[in-house]
């Protein structure tokens, strides 16, 4: 059965599907049972399973990597729904066919509720985080984990995560809980210094898998 977690005015399902371990999430409107299903990475079976009462609306897309879309074309056919994800950059576009290309700020109303799109470049160039108004939840991606940012393949790109988490992640409040793409939920405040320091630090041309302490 998936995890449902209801801190909040939406429903939050997560259900870890794929052989990488990826957080698949849907979000329900209590009152409407509108649904969205973000990062169909694989088991579409199960994914329409953790959709089970509910009347989907989209699928979100927080990045195009393979573990976070491995099932995205069954669940399009399945579902016959509109697909949204950020286009990435000009010089490495998002591999994902999106119905709908979202950009940094941009809305899209379920039910009684709007859920808003952040752009968060770093890991990816098309990476965004989902955020639910009115709510201390944010669908993070692979932005950011509880032990470091999310791993990067080249220095700009690395570069680029150092600028998202000093201009939007430490721009949220304490309260935050952020839900990752692998692995557990956490709440930003306790990491908060650990970042302060991170991003404190020289890291000349590094890029590649990085914890809060190195």
């Amino acid at each position: 059965m998936p995890v449902k977690i209801t801190d909040g005015p939406l429903e939050l399902r997560q259900r870890t599907v794929g052989a990488w371990k990826v957080n698949a999430y849907a979000l329900v409107c209590p009152r409407t049972a509108q649904s969205v299903l973000i990062d169909p990475g694989d088991q579409a079976g199960l994914l329409e399973e953790m959709l089970a009462g509910t009347h989907p609306m989209a699928i979100l897309i927080t990045h195009g990597h393979p573990d976070h879309v491995g099932a995205l074309s069954a669940m399009r056919s399945r579902l016959s729904v509109p697909v949204m994800a950020h286009g990435g950059s000009e010089t490495e576009p998002s591999p994902v066919k999106a119905d709908r290309l979202i950009q940094d700020g941009d809305t899209f109303g379920m039910g009684d509720h709007r859920i808003r799109f952040i752009h968060t470049p770093g890991h990816t160039t098309d990476q965004v985080c989902i955020a639910l108004d009115d709510d201390h939840r944010i669908l993070v991606g692979d932005t950011i984990f509880e032990g470091g940012p999310g791993r990067t393949l080249s220095s700009p790109a690395f570069r680029s995560t150092l600028n998202t988490l000093k201009r939007i992640i430490l721009s949220w409040p304490d309260d935050t809980i952020c839900y990752p793409g692998h692995g557990d939920s956490f709440q930003l405040g306790p990491r908060r210094r650990a970042i302060q320091k991170f991003l404190e630090k020289d890291h000349g041309g590094f890029f590649g898998d990085a914890e809060w302490g190195q």
